[in-house]
């Protein structure tokens, strides 16, 4: 990789949201990582027989860790009738605009197409994450003001 694919990836990677990304290729490692409280990147190049076990051992335990236990108690639990509204970015999942307001939706609430239900904080950015379906809010998966992944299972919706 030469310095210019480095930096469109620094800029892709502040673009998405995303917090932290890792490449392997055959002989260079990258991980570039964003700060929340200011914006740093940090760029680490070193030889992959170097880095392969501290990575091995440092990322399996917090990926696992979060987003599984949800994941697999959620679908069992849920009817397949149901519609899930998943996080369209990562984030921090707030129920309310403002925290002198009151939340955008509560179970039992009918919503439409283009109601807000939430907004997801992502790189001091609050983005409005709107229905995309019609029905009634069956159950709401996440805490407020807590970190969402992408594709993470936000609210359950009974469209009949």
């Amino acid at each position: 990789m030469d310095l210019k694919e480095i930096q469109n990836l620094i800029k892709f990677v502040a673009k998405s949201g995303a917090s932290e990304v890792k490449l392997e290729m055959d002989d260079v490692k990258i991980t570039i990582r964003t700060g929340s409280d200011n914006e740093t990147t940090i760029v680490q190049q070193v030889p992959v027989q170097a880095a392969a076990p501290v990575v091995q051992q440092q990322a399996p335990a917090p990926v696992q860790a979060t987003p599984d236990a949800p994941a697999a108690s959620a679908p069992a639990n849920d009817d397949s009738k149901y519609i899930t509204v998943k996080s369209p970015i990562i984030g921090t999942f707030y129920r309310k605009p403002a925290p002198d307001k009151p939340v955008f939706v509560e179970v039992g609430t009918d919503i439409k197409e283009g109601d807000v239900l939430c907004v997801i904080e992502a790189m001091k950015l609050f983005n409005e994450i709107e229905s995309e379906v019609s029905g009634k809010i069956v159950k709401v998966l996440v805490d407020d003001s807590s970190p969402v992944e992408f594709d993470q299972p936000l609210f359950l919706v009974d469209p009949s």
